[in-house]
């Protein structure tokens, strides 16, 4: 490799590292700490958040930037082996990085087209690992002088000449083996969510959050949302996707801040989850699948409340997000909420979500999840501190608390 290029490799490479863990870092954020505002969220178009919340932020629960980074590791681990190992093995080294680049080329692609034109958004820290792909792939090609054939023979001969090189054959075998060890155990996304929710929920507001959020709780329009109170005087209803991220984090965390007012209160708060699945077979609404599974996902939930396991069902759902497809979702319905006849009784649910869907369109949902509590329209959720406000405010209001 020339001295321009082995520069541009270890200048790339270091592009790509330094990006790819701050999209981790930005991500793992997101996760854990619901307020987190990304730095690199421009506008709706340009928001690293919408791009990494997305059913392609994520595999198997592990931010893609993860591997991303461990990919670029490995170019660095590569371009050292070439100036420090053998020479037999430097004069490969190109060729491997080559042959990584061109398997790192067509995930950028397939996670580009999915960016630009599935989510129609642009994430300025994804476009930085992008471009140092593309130029690793253009350097490493024309740096290498071996037929891509060549190369698996090399593989076993550059392994026993790094033998003689005791500390870069050393450097390798712990970097292979710490990257096996974070895949293993890097926390995947629900349960940060989990965490998040609950640290979230223990947190107590002080006496001017609490005022300040009257101030803005007070200046919002009330609608009248056709749901029946049975009594109760707050009425909280959730438009929601089983599938967006948002959803399943307000999930868990607005979860024992209503709990503990039903149980301080008997009757006086009623929570109610209606359907707003974003994907174009239940919802005429969304212009574009975002989540594939959705409606399947809300007529599992149908279904199983038929037998009792409503409840079970949907939390396994929210907590198995990442994980969710068409089959995972039918199976986690036989399983966990006892549904049998999911495909015969699937075009009939099917009618209460599309009812649910136009409810929610009357009302001007545009995004999920959107909560009216006693008809306040609220986009994206509460933190519980404020949906634990909310609900006290109601409650005053109602004459239930002095």
């Amino acid at each position: 490799m020339s001295p321009l290029a082995r520069r541009l490799t270890w200048v790339l490479a270091l592009i790509g590292l330094g990006a790819s863990l701050t999209s981790l870092y930005v991500h793992y954020q997101l996760l854990a700490n619901p307020s987190y505002t990304s730095f690199c969220d421009v506008s709706s178009t340009v928001s690293c958040t919408q791009a990494y919340l997305s059913r392609y932020g994520s595999f198997r629960g592990i931010p893609v930037a993860l591997p991303g980074a461990l990919w670029f590791g490995l170019i660095l681990v590569l371009a050292f082996v070439e100036v420090a190992g053998p020479p037999s093995v430097g004069e490969t080294v190109p060729a491997y990085v080559f042959v990584l680049s061109t398997i790192g080329l067509a995930i950028i692609l397939y996670l580009g087209y999915a960016a630009f034109f599935v989510l129609k958004v642009v994430c300025l820290l994804c476009l930085t690992t992008y471009a140092a792909v593309i130029g690793l792939f253009i350097v490493s090609g024309l740096a290498s002088s071996l037929p891509m054939s060549a190369v698996p023979r090399r593989i076993m001969g550059d392994l026993r000449a790094l033998v003689a090189r005791p500390a870069v054959l050393a450097v390798v075998v712990v970097f292979l083996a710490g990257a096996v060890s974070t895949l293993a155990f890097f926390p995947r996304e629900d349960a940060l969510r989990a965490a998040a929710g609950q640290k979230t929920a223990q947190q107590p507001a002080t006496a001017d959050q609490r005022s300040e959020f009257e101030r803005w709780y007070t200046s919002q329009p009330r609608v009248t949302v056709p749901v029946p109170s049975d009594g109760a005087a707050v009425v909280i209803v959730k438009f929601t996707d089983l599938q967006c991220p948002t959803c399943g984090t307000t999930y868990f965390s607005d979860k024992p801040v209503i709990s503990k007012y039903q149980a301080q209160y008997p009757g006086a708060v009623k929570y109610v989850a209606k359907d707003y699945p974003l994907q174009p077979e239940c919802n005429p609404n969304v212009p574009r699948p975002l989540h594939l599974a959705a409606c399947d996902a809300a007529v599992a939930v149908r279904l199983a409340r038929q037998g009792g396991k409503g409840a079970q069902l949907e939390e396994w759902l929210y907590a198995n997000q990442v994980s969710l497809s068409p089959s995972s979702v039918r199976q986690a319905a036989q399983t966990v909420g006892g549904v049998q006849n999911f495909d015969t009784q699937y075009a009939k649910a099917l009618e209460g979500v599309r009812a649910d869907v136009a409810l929610g369109h009357a009302l001007n949902v545009q995004k999920t999840p959107t909560f009216f509590i006693n008809g306040v329209k609220v986009e994206g959720g509460l933190a519980p501190q404020y949906m634990d406000m909310a609900i006290a405010y109601e409650l005053k209001r109602a004459g239930r608390i002095k």
